[in-house]
């Protein structure tokens, strides 16, 4: 265990001006705070805060920073309380301390729940002082060197899955390195320790195996830069298991294949000098084309510069080159520390490294609960990037597989709520296209559109699906209030009272609800039906024929019959997917006569009248309700028509019915063949119409076609 005196030194190496006394009285106050407490290694407790105190003096931070390390388990292991540490030791120690600590007190109903709230409330510490994470990331980083001490398996396990999942993305979003490259280690190992282990034994082959080739490799490049006038310092690095497992399992390779186990590291002067290297090390070697990444023009999110290229280099050995300057590389390894002492030896700083914080903030803001900030959390932290520019050439770095509409989230909110396409390099593209390295995006908006649930199903950034999970929740709710209020009033209707909006407040008490719109969305979610509405307003009153089950089949309906149905409660304007589900199994368009079946806390389920899946139904009056489109209203929103389309096997046959379908205003959004054979071909087509009447017009038009031999509506 490191003396007293030692932690001194250590820290007086690079700060001469340290605050030795604060040092002293944290050293001696953890010591007795943690007493007796002993860790599941059988070491004293006090060890711990002690060694993750010299973590952070190998990252040469100031004295408050290491104090909080010394301290940063007394408010959650001992009687220490947090109002101690500001009189003791200062408030800027104490709010650390504060951020690190676990919150382990917080009373919530899961494990998931109080993780996901620990976590919140981290981050919200986090954004006032960086360093917060750092000693955060030290404390796990020692905690995960003793994980083998811990009897349980499951518990080990777990630990390394969190690690995994959030502590080592967090290393790597602040640009430490050596942080994630441990974490990652020793959680791999826990987790799938046959791969750790295959990994581990083909390095120790190729060890055996190459001998000196690393030096040879570094000496040449050495000699081939200095003939060129270049003095570099050059050693090569092997990547850490994990990062080899990785890579083999994302991009289905073997381990033999892999051009980069060693990267060799190329350390210059200035920014030129690290172009002129490049020239040399292509001119010089054949490179491998695809492997050519410069993150000196285009920086990671954390901050990271480094140009990368892998060369068929020295002995014909497929090799990774990394060039960078010497500050760039103190960034590369130590990441937001590096950033912050620049920052306090009075360097500049861009703040690029903080933008993620802020990030995680608003998804934390616009988050219903802890649970959910936890799962965005994660999506943002854990991928690779792309880089993408704005027209006006403002950079936009996003997750790999990031689409159209996350790039406008990237850009603004509001953007992301209005966007309604984009432009991908001046070309139109739709808006989950994918985004790649250098694309610019120009995104449209229109103030009459809004987010569509459909777009959680491709968004792929934290962010972007928060945002729109944001808005569903309150689009859903004013849908529910307005299908509730429907339902209410045709109640009302049906019984010959005229609606009151006052008298259901008057007797708001009655349904333990706290507003009439909350009465409204327990209507609309089925949790309250419209009889028990009129009995608890009008008690002793008995109504009649005001819930009448399952409907009477019909044999001939028209588009007309619907306007004289004063009794059947309006859909129209309501988005299909939020209070209202269109049915997939009839797929009803305005025009048909449809049924509603009560789903309870799901809303409305939508089916035609004549639809064979309403047989399973139960004669329940509570589950029935009459809709109606009032299709008097017009519309610009499409719905899906399926079609069963018999069609001759010919050459055009499909060309000729997509420009029969588009000549007559509909949109193809789906196709399959369940059925071929040499004379004909079976299609099950969903084509985006407007209502019952496009839907004939359409069918009538394929039916013209001499290649169609039938076309029926499902």
């Amino acid at each position: 265990m490191m003396r007293q005196y030692e932690l001194l030194e250590r820290v007086r190496s690079y700060d001469p001006n340290v605050d030795e006394n604060l040092l002293n009285r944290a050293y001696v106050f953890a010591m007795k705070q943690h007493g007796s407490q002993m860790r599941a290694s059988g070491d004293p407790y006090f060890s711990h805060p002690l060694d993750v105190a010299g973590i952070l003096t190998d990252m040469r931070l100031d004295g408050n920073t290491i104090a909080t390390a010394l301290l940063h388990d007394v408010v959650e292991d001992t009687e220490t309380t947090v109002e101690e540490i500001e009189e003791l030791f200062g408030e800027e120690i104490a709010k650390m301390v504060n951020g690190v600590t676990k919150l382990s007190k917080i009373e919530l109903q899961t494990e998931s729940e109080r993780q996901a709230e620990n976590f919140r409330k981290f981050f919200l510490a986090v954004s006032d002082d960086i360093r917060i994470l750092l000693v955060k990331l030290a404390d796990r980083l020692h905690n995960m060197k003793t994980l083998h001490y811990i009897k349980k398996p499951e518990k080990r396990r777990r630990i390394a899955i969190e690690t995994m999942e959030i502590y080592a993305p967090l290393a790597e979003r602040i640009g430490i390195r050596h942080f994630k490259d441990e974490l990652e280690d020793v959680a791999f190992k826990e987790i799938n320790p046959e791969g750790y282990e295959t990994v581990i034994s083909r390095l120790h082959y190729l060890r055996d195996k190459g001998g000196n080739i690393v030096e040879d490799i570094c000496q040449k490049l050495r000699e081939t830069l200095s003939e060129h006038g270049i003095e570099a310092e050059v050693y090569g690095r092997e990547k850490t298991p994990y990062s080899i497992w990785a890579k083999m399992e994302r991009n289905h390779i073997t381990f033999e294949e892999l051009a980069d186990i060693i990267a060799f590291r190329v350390l210059v002067d200035d920014v030129d000098t690290c172009y002129k290297a490049l020239g040399i090390v292509h001119t010089n070697y054949a490179m491998i084309h695809g492997q050519f990444d410069d993150y000196i023009s285009t920086p990671k999110r954390n901050g990271y510069q480094s140009i990368h290229t892998a060369v068929i280099g020295p002995g014909n050995n497929r090799i990774e080159v990394q060039i960078r300057t010497q500050e760039m590389h103190d960034i590369a390894e130590n990441g937001v520390a590096a950033h912050w002492r620049y920052k306090k030896a009075g360097k500049q700083t861009d703040g690029v490294q903080y933008k993620w914080v802020r990030e995680l903030l608003e998804i934390m803001e616009q988050a219903s609960n802890p649970e959910e900030f936890l799962e965005h959390t994660k999506l943002e932290m854990f991928q690779d990037q792309v880089f993408c520019f704005t027209p006006k050439g403002e950079l936009i770095s996003l997750p790999r597989g990031s689409t159209v509409v996350d790039f406008a989230y990237a850009v603004h909110s509001m953007i992301g709520d209005t966007c309604v396409g984009g432009k991908v390099n001046g070309r139109p593209v739709p808006l989950r296209h994918q985004l790649d390295n250098g694309d610019q995006v120009e995104i449209t908006r229109s103030k009459l559109r809004n987010p569509s649930p459909k777009w959680e199903s491709f968004v792929v950034t934290g962010r972007a699906r928060a945002a729109i999970k944001r808005f569903m929740k309150k689009q859903q709710r004013s849908e529910y209030i307005q299908l509730g209020r429907s339902i209410v009033e045709r109640a009302f209707k049906t019984q010959g009272i005229d609606f009151s909006v006052e008298i259901i407040e008057s007797n708001i008490d009655k349904f333990q609800q706290a507003s009439i719109d909350d009465v409204f969305v327990d209507v609309a979610r089925g949790y309250l039906s419209e009889g028990k509405v009129l009995t608890t307003l009008f008690p002793g009153t008995r109504f009649k024929g005001l819930e009448k089950g399952r409907p009477e089949p019909v044999s001939e309906w028209n588009v007309e019959d619907e306007e004289e149905d004063d009794f059947a409660v309006p859909i129209r304007g309501l988005t299909p997917g939020m209070a209202v589900h269109l049915s997939e199994c009839c797929h009803p368009l305005p025009g048909d006569r449809i049924v509603g079946i009560v789903n309870k806390g799901e809303g409305i389920l939508v089916h035609t009248m004549d639809c064979e899946s309403l047989l399973d139904v139960p004669d329940d009056p509570d589950a029935w309700m009459n809709l109606t489109w009032q299709t008097r209203d017009e519309t610009q929103e499409f719905y899906a028509a399926r079609l069963h389309i018999i069609v001759s096997n010919e050459a055009g046959a499909l060309a000729t019915i997509a420009q029969t379908v588009a000549n007559n205003g509909g949109n193809i959004s789906n196709l399959k063949i369940p059925t071929r054979d040499q004379k004909f071909f079976t299609f099950v087509m969903d084509v985006e119409v407007k209502n019952v009447s496009h839907v004939k017009g359409i069918i009538a038009a394929l039916r013209a076609l001499p290649v169609i031999s039938s076309v029926e509506r499902s």
